[in-house]
């Protein structure tokens, strides 16, 4: 690697992973509607995640520590869904210890995001605000860390959302670097928020990203291959992010593969790389200025070939589930039952409208690789099911409370 240094101005490189399983619904069938039956098949949900972390989570949380003990300038970044974390709890509570061991070295930031993974940036009112103030609640519970630097689900981000994490408190936000909002300007920078001046956004690569995250070949990448392309920055280009799902290594790709030993060689190798120094996004903010303000008017993901709101509601089944969980709310806050409430937000889970897409060729492969039902009509019907299920037990017990505020009324009104 001697030949790639260029010790006169390193690169910053930020690698951060994204955590994240749903709690999937069981089957429910229209019969099954007035039940008021459990909806989650936590079944199949702790047999996945401990599939998962014996696949992924432990043995690469345990590279990562073995490394970074060799090798302390590495950096790494996690943001880790609240339903996730809710499941190491259940289901796995030695995943959770592994990341407390990477916290204690404070060579790994944790992100803030929406506790459920869920899309209640398009919700009227603050329920955005509330998921998101949980989730920080819950990281610095497990992790002794008020997160600064915010991801929303999927990378979700627009202006208003950027307004809208500024005004919680929040000095960073990761998205993607997609070129229609870039206007032919590098996602290799810092910039800021055309208004929230104080609001840094991080642009990931989404091509280097993608490389490892599904076009990784052994045979095709090699470590040296995916150094050069590194070693190709320009030099005024001081920022390279690098976003993937964390699942990528052991599970999406298999350990026999070979991607957890092109893990360890990407970071030993970038470790020793005097041309790149690896930085977390708080660090990132504070040795970097932003290069321009980053208007984004319009919301941009990073999921599918479109990078927007089309792989949760890009289809009549989507939104209609959608707006059929949205008209819940209004009666979920007469009521104010915490576990209806908590049912109601694990509903709002981005996974099951992902299921729900019905896009062709790459995108609809990605789509079947990850959902659990046959087809995106099956995954509809599943969760409409579900929803009646759900509305009527919110009707019966809205219709309990008026009985008893009456009841009351008559008694109040006799004694008088």
């Amino acid at each position: 690697m001697n030949s790639l240094q260029r010790p006169d101005s390193p690169h910053n490189l930020m690698l951060y992973f994204q955590v994240h399983q749903p709690r999937r619904l069981r089957p429910f069938q229209f019969f099954d509607i007035g039940s008021g039956g459990n909806y989650f098949d936590d079944d199949l949900n702790e047999e996945i995640l401990n599939r998962i972390a014996i696949q992924c989570y432990l043995p690469t949380n345990q590279l990562l520590l073995d490394l970074i003990r060799k090798n302390p300038n590495i950096r790494v970044t996690f943001s880790i869904s609240g339903t996730t974390l809710e499941q190491f709890e259940q289901y796995a509570p030695e995943v959770l210890l592994s990341f407390r061991d990477l916290a204690s070295t404070g060579c790994v930031e944790f992100l803030g995001e929406t506790y459920y993974h869920s899309l209640a940036c398009m919700l009227p009112g603050d329920e955005f605000e509330i998921q998101v103030m949980k989730h920080a609640q819950k990281i610095k519970e497990h992790f002794g860390v008020q997160p600064q630097v915010f991801r929303n689900t999927e990378l979700i981000y627009s202006n208003e959302i950027g307004a809208r994490i500024s005004a919680l408190g929040f000095k960073g936000i990761l998205t993607d670097g997609i070129e229609r909002v870039l206007c032919n300007r590098s996602p290799h920078h810092l910039y800021n928020h055309p208004t929230k001046t104080d609001l840094k956004i991080f642009l990931r690569n989404y091509r280097l990203s993608d490389d490892i995250a599904f076009r990784f070949d052994a045979n095709e990448l090699t470590i040296d291959r995916y150094m050069s392309w590194l070693s190709q920055m320009p030099n005024d280009e001081k920022l390279v992010n690098l976003a993937l799902d964390y699942e990528t290594f052991g599970e999406h790709k298999k350990l026999q593969s070979g991607i957890l030993n092109f893990l360890k060689e990407l970071l030993t190798s970038l470790a020793n790389y005097a041309a790149y120094r690896m930085i977390t996004p708080s660090q990132a903010m504070e040795h970097l200025s932003p290069h321009s303000q980053l208007n984004v008017p319009g919301y941009i993901s990073w999921a599918d070939k479109e990078r927007d709101l089309s792989a949760w509601l890009g289809n009549d089944m989507q939104r209609d589930a959608f707006d059929s969980l949205k008209k819940l709310e209004k009666n979920l806050e007469t009521l104010d039952d915490p576990q209806l409430i908590h049912t109601w937000r694990q509903l709002q889970t981005s996974d099951h409208f992902y299921y729900m897409c019905t896009k062709g060729e790459e995108d609809g492969g990605v789509h079947s690789y990850f959902s659990p039902y046959c087809s995106p009509y099956e995954a509809f019907i599943n969760y409409m099911n579900v929803i009646s299920d759900f509305s009527l037990q919110i009707k019966n017990r809205l219709s309990a409370l008026r009985r008893s505020k009456r009841m009351r009324k008559t008694v109040l009104a006799n004694a008088l």
